[in-house]
């Protein structure tokens, strides 16, 4: 992503939560398939009321602003905020790998969700990196469930 993108996504954070009238510290670290902006500042944890529905929102309206400009299929916008979504992510990729290696023992399928796009796509990227797995995205909504099951079982 170019450093035009990272200062216009960075800028136009600001410029959101100046409008909902908080004075936040926005930061922004480019990584390997994604531009990663943080939100620091005692106001900040407006933004995670609500499992950080508030967040979540953001996050969606900056990457749908930006999505014709990101480079690639898998570049992506993180909002995070006081180190919540650091913190929830590394929770649900637990949360997965425990349902793996449930399936695994019993060889029933394990459910998880709903969630977000966001959400399972970090699902489904902790459960790929075991061979023996598969999971998929149930539902034709928004939020989708995801089952894990063995390779060749659903």
């Amino acid at each position: 992503m170019g450093s035009d993108l990272e200062t216009r996504a960075v800028d136009f954070v600001r410029a959101v939560t100046s409008a909902m009238g908080f004075t936040l510290i926005v930061s922004a670290e480019r990584k390997a398939d994604s531009l990663h902006i943080k939100l620091d500042g005692e106001r900040g944890q407006v933004f995670l009321q609500r499992k950080g529905f508030i967040l979540d929102a953001l996050q969606h309206i900056v990457n749908a602003g930006f999505r014709g400009e990101r480079e690639g299929v898998d570049r992506r916008i993180v909002i995070d905020c006081l180190d919540f979504r650091k913190n929830r992510d590394e929770e649900l990729r637990q949360k997965a790998l425990f349902l793996a290696s449930k399936t695994k023992e019993t060889g029933l399928p394990q459910e998880i969700g709903p969630l977000n796009p966001y959400d399972r796509r970090l699902v489904h990227l902790a459960i790929a990196e075991d061979p023996t797995l598969a999971s998929e995205s149930v539902g034709d909504a928004f939020l989708k469930t995801i089952v894990i099951s063995t390779m060749g079982r659903g």
